[in-house]
């Protein structure tokens, strides 16, 4: 069984979704650990209520050191993916190389059209609608060393709807995510 760490900031819901999946048996993971970056992240209750290993590791002060401590919890647990869960710090590069071509993050809008520095949240689906775009989308992408910017996985298309605002397409891009991101791991990982 693959063996998939988790980072987040905040509530962590894709991370929450994974997990369940994985125990009942949609998806062939062990989740091994989750670090957050924020010692009061709600996603630390999610993971610890369901028996994932927690960390909070800041990095505001000292990227670098963070650096370093990432890759060394992620290494000694064992694992082999990481899913970034609203994880809002850009990795360094100590934790890009030892996990080069498996670090995996859900960003809510058309990439690379709406993503990069400062693109997260509201802010997406805000510059999604001024831009009249015909639709919107969910992306699955690899991580690299610029925000948004890795290999597309996986993309699933949200409707704009006829008056829509930026709040009612980010709540149905929310409810969305945390599903796709099921469902492009179970393509993207053994299930074996």
């Amino acid at each position: 069984m693959t063996r998939v760490g988790f980072l987040a900031s905040g509530g962590g819901s894709s991370m929450i979704a994974i997990v369940d999946a994985a125990r009942v048996g949609r998806l062939a993971i062990a989740p091994a650990l989750l670090v957050v970056n924020k010692a009061g992240a709600p996603a630390l209750e999610a993971a610890r209520a369901r028996g994932v290993p927690t960390e909070v590791i800041p990095t505001a002060r000292d990227p670098e050191a963070a650096d370093a401590k990432l890759l060394a919890a992620m290494t000694g647990a064992g694992v082999e993916w990481i899913v970034l869960s609203g994880y809002l710090r850009l990795l360094g590069p100590r934790l890009l190389a030892g996990y080069e071509g498996r670090i995996l993050n859900i960003h809510p809008g058309p990439l690379p059209a709406f993503g990069g520095a400062g693109m997260y949240g509201a802010r997406v689906h805000e510059a999604v609608i001024a831009a009249a775009a015909p639709a919107s989308e969910i992306c699955v992408h690899l991580v690299d060393a610029e925000y948004d910017h890795g290999a597309v996985i996986a993309r699933r298309p949200v409707e704009i709807r006829p008056g829509d605002t930026a709040a009612a397409l980010e709540a149905r891009v929310r409810a969305l995510e945390p599903e796709f991101f099921v469902q492009a791991l179970q393509t993207l990982l053994p299930q074996a």
